[in-house]
């Protein structure tokens, strides 16, 4: 087939596959062999006589499972008042010189986007995307094909003002790629658009890269991306990853976030952040909006945020979280290890476990460096040793709080009742976060799982 030679072969796709090391932009022979899809639209397009039957319009390409290079289904071509879709079967040629048919037969019925298919000029060009490798949002300012065996396919987007200005100059330069910032397609994550009746589809499947990605990362791309865009990576992270990007957003945007939210949306977000981060998302909202998203939630986390909420934000019990792992002096220090697997996403907020007697009063609170190098087989009243742990009372004050966390020398500090049982957990981070002004507030980095 003239049209596409075979670049760069079936063992460079599956080098790339097994690898990952590689990406297709890197070579060569893709490189110049780059079209410009800007530089498509209004590029005559001819039958096998030479004769011009039309101009490209669009460029249809197929989504779908892990394919990290889309292959070019087809064209969109405007012949007289109609959008006629041209299979990239009955395409000779194609390249920034000419695009050539290999049949006079076209089917003029008007172009209707099948289930899996996305229109790269009206759906993905100048729209933004995450570039996954860099870990920022980029806007497609042009998109390059290359052929790559016997396809055509999306294999890079480009991010510069060059091409922008190419794009509003004469005719003759759109046509030229001018591939000065090109990031490589598989380090792409794009977003939803609606493709025909159904409703809204996602582009691809979420990108292996996003599970790299720390929790603040993930909350400045968030920050940086539109309305649309944001609703969408969060609904592609796994449950526990946004909840964790959201807990290190700037408060004011993590507020629009939310209130853009469908509300049982919003709800099941701050229903799966860390008690005391969702406690100071809700503290954001209005009371009617606060209200409304502790409907949509279950009982009892419900309650459980509303106590939160009754102490001042600058109280011990407003800086706490409730994420506790109480255990009894009888039980060893083996079977301690193991009920820690089941506190797995709370990892952030724990740092000790707390041993309280059959009154559930605090005896001690055991550090995890403590318990690891125990032997398996000790009881956990072996563990209890002077000097008693710090603790504070929930209507303390925050310079209270500081003045504790300093005589405990530790990275938390327990929050218990006038009876001595355990009512939460203060994190130093927390402190420094209650300290410093909400515009400059900056989380400690969560480490990814």
């Amino acid at each position: 087939m003239s049209r596409i030679p075979p670049l760069p072969g079936r063992r460079v796709l599956q080098h790339y596959r097994e690898g990952r090391s590689q990406r297709l932009t890197t070579l060569k022979a893709i490189r110049e062999s780059l079209v410009s899809v800007a530089g498509l639209v209004g590029r005559p397009v001819r039958n096998q006589k030479g004769a011009e039957i039309g101009d490209v319009t669009d460029v249809v390409a197929k989504w779908g499972g892990s394919d990290d290079y889309p292959p070019v289904t087809g064209l969109v071509v405007r012949v007289g008042r109609r959008d006629a879709y041209v299979p990239f079967d009955q395409v000779d040629k194609l390249d920034s010189d000419q695009i050539v048919l290999n049949s006079a037969l076209l089917d003029l019925r008007d172009f209707d986007r099948r289930e899996g298919e996305v229109t790269l000029v009206r759906d993905v060009l100048d729209h933004q995307l995450v570039d996954v490798d860099g870990v920022k949002v980029v806007r497609a300012a042009d998109l390059y094909l290359a052929p790559v065996y016997d396809s055509l396919r999306l294999v890079g987007v480009d991010v510069s003002a060059q091409s922008l200005l190419r794009r509003l100059g004469p005719a003759r330069w759109r046509t030229r790629p001018t591939p000065d910032k090109v990031i490589d397609w598989a380090a792409i994550q794009p977003f939803g658009t609606p493709t025909g009746p159904n409703g809204d589809v996602k582009l691809r499947t979420p990108h292996h890269g996003l599970r790299r990605l720390r929790p603040g990362e993930v909350a400045d791309l968030l920050e940086d991306l539109g309305r649309s865009a944001r609703r969408e990576l969060l609904s592609v992270l796994e449950p526990e990853a946004a909840a964790d990007a959201l807990e290190e957003m700037e408060p004011r945007e993590l507020n629009a976030l939310l209130q853009e939210a469908p509300p049982e949306e919003a709800a099941g977000l701050v229903a799966r952040m860390e008690p005391d981060e969702a406690v100071d998302a809700l503290r954001e909202l209005e009371q009617e909006d606060r209200d409304e998203l502790l409907g949509h939630m279950p009982p009892a986390t419900a309650n459980r945020l509303l106590r939160l909420l009754d102490y001042p934000h600058d109280s011990a019990g407003g800086l706490m979280t409730t994420n506790l792992v109480l255990v009894t002096p009888d039980e060893t220090v083996a079977a301690v290890r193991r009920g820690l697997r089941d506190a797995q996403e709370h990892r952030s907020d724990i740092d000790a476990v707390i041993v309280v007697d059959e009154q559930g009063r605090l005896l001690d609170d055991v550090t995890l460096y403590e318990l690891f190098v125990a032997e398996p087989d000790a009881k956990m009243a072996e563990l209890i040793r002077p000097p008693a742990p710090v603790t504070i009372h929930p209507e303390a004050t925050s310079e209270e709080v500081v003045s504790a966390l300093i005589e405990n020398r530790g990275s938390s500090l327990l929050v218990v009742d006038f009876e001595g049982r355990p009512l939460g957990r203060i994190l130093a981070d927390d402190v420094v976060d209650s300290l410093m002004p909400d515009q400059d507030r900056r989380h400690f980095p969560k480490l990814p799982a």
